[in-house]
């Protein structure tokens, strides 16, 4: 069986999964249960002596939507958009102080961790909430830089509004790390251009890791009554979020090589797989327990540990970065790559009853044939693999164009010239008629 533990920052964590700073964290009860279930570890809801994001929280409002932008009322799948207005914890951070004692002691009797989480008022605020979370045993801190609430409230300067200033973050990562004892945690905002300027600040202000990343500010509109929902702008993630998430993951493995934990896009075991292997150690887990309840969390831990084995990795550190590891600096490398080209199988395909292969093709690479089977144009195919991701029979398969077959004609030359001359001069004609199609 695959050892799912691992070392982060210093602390050994059973597994990568753990829960991240949302409503699941902002009570001891769920807590306990998140432990029970077997989480590697909490993080609790931010801390805060800032009184309106804690009030913002007593006014938190929420809208499940699908793929089609309809409130998604009974099972929740893969598509969800998790549109939210929400603030810190409104609990004042010293009434906290018995619980993270008492939770604390919980986590470590189940082989788990309770991590604090912070959003100060001040820079001293944030100072002493962080001391406080330390003298309660915490082993880490993570710094909520990256909660895109703030930038909303009048007169509140904290969570992505610090997250957006390599000056300010840095300001209150040094203070915090001079302060502490324990590993603090950057939590980065993606509500910005700058997130690696940010990353590397941070770092060299004592961060021992950061989180990439939090949730988008977004706006989503109800059509049926012409009102913005939740009233405006809000917090908004999901499953989509996932591939915008891993791109900060990635560059900031690549480029500073330091500890992260991934957020922002898991549903399933498949999605911390891939923060795994884009290079975060950690995986925080959270609005999909929100919608499916702590139980759905043991099917991510099991459904990991399976996958594991399934794949022959023996450990976490085989997975971490390898898929970043292996993706190309920049295009020039990508090109370099063999080149590929698309041919039919004639005995599966249903032309001419679909034609979707066609019809999705835009290099002038398939066209009906006059024998009523799709023909592959070779000397047009660049190698793109549209046709393979929309051919709902598949019937199309993409081979590496060898030297031999790069020398004939009938096969895409890449000219001399940067661009193409006479390409249009050859009146293409697809063969079909949209107006026949159904």
């Amino acid at each position: 069986m695959a050892d799912l533990s691992l070392e982060f920052c210093g602390i050994k964590f059973k597994s990568p999964i753990v829960i991240a700073s949302i409503e699941t964290t902002n009570s001891p009860e769920v807590i306990r249960e998140c432990v029970d279930a077997g989480a590697a570890g909490m993080i609790i809801k931010t801390l805060t002596d800032i009184e309106d994001m804690a009030r913002l929280t007593q006014n938190s409002k929420y809208a499940i939507l699908n793929e089609k932008n309809e409130l998604i009322k009974g099972k929740v799948n893969k598509n969800f958009v998790f549109y939210s207005r929400s603030g810190y914890s409104s609990t004042g951070f010293r009434e906290w102080i018995p619980y993270l004692k008492e939770l604390n002691a919980y986590a470590n009797d189940h082989g788990s961790h309770l991590i604090g989480s912070a959003g100060g008022k001040t820079v001293q605020s944030w100072v002493d909430i962080c001391k406080t979370i330390e003298d309660c045993g915490l082993p880490m801190v993570e710094l909520n830089f990256g909660c895109p609430h703030p930038a909303m409230m009048p007169g509140v300067h904290g969570g992505s509004m610090i997250g957006q200033d390599p000056d300010v973050a840095a300001e209150v990562t040094a203070r915090v790390c001079e302060a502490v004892d324990i590993p603090v945690v950057i939590k980065l905002t993606p509500d910005q251009s700058r997130v690696m300027d940010i990353a590397r600040a941070v770092r060299d202000a004592g961060a021992a890791a950061v989180t990439a990343t939090n949730r988008y500010t977004g706006f989503s509109v109800d059509i049926e009554t012409g009102q913005p929902r939740l009233g405006g702008p809000a917090g908004i993630g999901g499953v989509w979020a996932k591939p915008l998430s891993l791109r900060w993951v990635h560059r900031i493995y690549n480029e500073l090589g330091m500890p992260i934990t991934g957020s922002n896009g898991i549903y399933d075991h498949k999605d911390v797989v891939e923060f795994i292997m884009t290079g975060a150690h950690l995986v925080q887990v959270g609005s999909v327990l929100m919608l499916k309840g702590i139980k759905h969390l043991p099917s991510i831990i099991s459904g990991l540990s399976d996958f594991m084995d399934q794949h022959g990795y023996k450990d976490i550190e085989s997975m971490v970065g390898i898929a970043s590891r292996a993706a190309v600096k920049d295009y020039g490398d990508q090109f370099k790559k063999p080149r590929m080209h698309s041919e039919i199988n004639v005995d599966t395909c249903k032309n001419p009853t679909c034609t979707i292969c066609i019809q999705t093709c835009f290099y002038d690479a398939l066209a009906q044939g006059e024998d009523g089977h799709v023909k592959a144009l070779s000397d047009n195919c660049i190698g793109c693999e549209m046709c393979t991701q929309t051919c709902p029979f598949d019937s199309t398969s993409m081979h590496t164009t060898t030297d031999e077959q790069r020398g004939e004609k009938t096969y895409f030359q890449i000219p001399d010239e940067v661009f193409e001359f006479g390409k249009f001069e050859k009146n293409f004609d697809r063969g079909i008629k949209l107006s026949k199609v159904r």
